[in-house]
């Protein structure tokens, strides 16, 4: 018995040994057959039979298109594609900021640059923020987990900044966790409570998002799970349900009533709306001053979120690019600039975007995305290479149990932080020292449609020609 085990021993060892010579020495041998093999298939088959026939198909109707169709052609239920829009939008890159460098000179680097916002100045208890960038309402059970809500709301702590709940159910630990919390009043029958109402410092009335227009949606108890369905007072087997309206047969005065209910059982915290850049956004805006706002959100069309049917994503809205500036001159227009604040987001992702959203005429902006992959920074390895990163941030993700809270506020934080610090030097390369002198005379387009659109200097024409006009 002990021979024939040793025989074996010897014939693995022997035929391992031949893998290993073959490897070393026939590798290239092998692989140039194969590459001959390939290559004659692909270079003599016809096109109808060749594998290549993907790549114009593929450019014909493109990769995502092909995969988003096999998709509804599998499940035959409505698409819901997470992370926004992914067509190219008109975006802030052709525009860049107009240095100092002799009228007038940078600001020295030692210098403090003030970079404070008040939001909702005619409120009665207006917000007060350390730095322009908001956490957008990303929402507890619906799309986040509890650990990543409590780390991002630490996060708006430390920083100095406030932190919306999103439509999803309020946290108490999170309310505890946060600084200044920005209630999101959404067409819902939870987190409507009279208590959180009155613990919130802002509150957005949601009509709308960029992602998913106006629309509402159901969210089967198999995709809603754990201690959100308890914080969100849901039975068993209830379904959540997002409304597209807040009243029955609903009018521009039931939401001016409404807006007026909150602002009393507030205490006076600004009261505004958030609704998604649309076509007709200065009539929006209109209706919104005439409803009494302290401040309107504008979410642009590049908005995400955890899932929206692609044709909402895609086919509606305009890009955030032209709702600032549609929103900020109409507010001008209307002598409201510095009475409603208007806050903005939606596909800003560097401290470059922030700053230029804010020299078109925001006061503020809301990071969605970008904090997602940011709170997350080096815990994303948990999911990669097999699932997407978001599986780890998500209520219903697979690896949401690994995710560490201390890790998420300090990389949250860190990224916060960062950012202002190059929203500070950016400044200071202005002459600047304090956001509220940043305007739109401080930046130029190399595009000469974006210049035009935006009402900036073209690049290409001299200064002193631009000034004459």
């Amino acid at each position: 018995m002990s021979n024939i085990f040793y025989i074996l021993i010897f014939v693995m060892i022997t035929i391992l040994f031949v893998l290993f010579l073959f490897i070393l020495v026939g590798w290239r041998w092998f692989m140039k057959r194969m590459v001959k093999q390939m290559g004659k298939i692909i270079l003599s088959d016809s096109y109808q039979e060749n594998i290549i026939e993907m790549i114009p198909g593929f450019r014909h109707i493109g990769i995502q298109n092909v995969l988003e169709n096999n998709l509804r052609a599998e499940s035959g239920d409505l698409l819901h594609r997470p992370l926004g829009s992914s067509k190219k939008w008109p975006h802030f890159d052709p525009i860049t900021f107009i240095p100092a460098q002799t009228t007038p000179f940078p600001v020295d680097n030692e210098e403090e640059v003030d970079v404070k916002v008040t939001i909702g100045p005619k409120a009665k208890k207006p917000l007060e923020i350390n730095i322009p960038l908001l956490i957008s309402g990303m929402a507890y059970g619906i799309a986040l987990s509890e650990e990543v809500r409590i780390a991002l709301a630490q996060a708006a702590k430390n920083t100095g900044t406030a932190i919306n709940s999103g439509e999803g159910g309020i946290l108490p630990e999170e309310l505890d966790n946060a600084g200044k919390y920005i209630l999101q009043f959404s067409k819902t029958q939870w987190s409507k409570e009279e208590e959180v109402i009155k613990r919130a410092n802002m509150i957005e009335i949601k009509l709308g998002q960029g992602a998913l227009v106006g629309m509402g949606g159901k969210i089967s108890p198999n995709n809603l799970t754990g201690r959100a369905r308890e914080v969100m007072g849901l039975k068993e087997n209830e379904d959540a349900v997002i409304y597209e309206h807040f009243f029955e047969n609903q009018t521009l005065e039931d939401m001016k009533e409404l807006v007026e209910y909150l602002r009393n059982l507030s205490g006076g915290v600004p009261i505004g709306v958030k609704m998604g850049a649309g076509g007709k956004i200065e009539e929006d805006i209109d209706h919104l001053i005439d409803i009494g706002v302290d401040f309107i959100t504008i979410d642009g069309g590049q908005a995400a979120t955890l899932g929206a049917p692609p044709i909402l994503a895609d086919d509606f809205g305009i890009p955030t690019l032209h709702g600032v500036v549609r929103a900020a001159n109409h507010l001008e227009k209307r002598n409201m600039k510095g009475q409603v604040s208007l806050i903005v987001s939606g596909g800003l992702f560097t401290p470059g975007h922030f700053l230029k959203v804010l020299a078109l005429g925001a006061d503020a902006v809301a990071l969605g995305s970008v904090m997602l992959f940011t709170v997350a920074h080096k815990q994303i390895l948990n999911a990669l290479p097999f699932e997407p990163p978001t599986q780890v941030v998500w209520n219903e993700g697979k690896f949401k149990d690994k995710f560490k809270v201390e890790e998420g506020v300090k990389s949250a934080e860190k990224f916060l932080i960062s950012s202002t610090e190059e929203i500070k030097i950016a400044l200071r390369a202005m002459g600047k020292r304090s956001l509220k002198e940043l305007s739109k005379k401080d930046l130029v387009s190399y595009d000469y449609l974006t210049a035009q659109m935006i009402g900036v200097p073209f690049s290409f024409e001299p200064w002193e020609d631009k000034q004459k006009e």
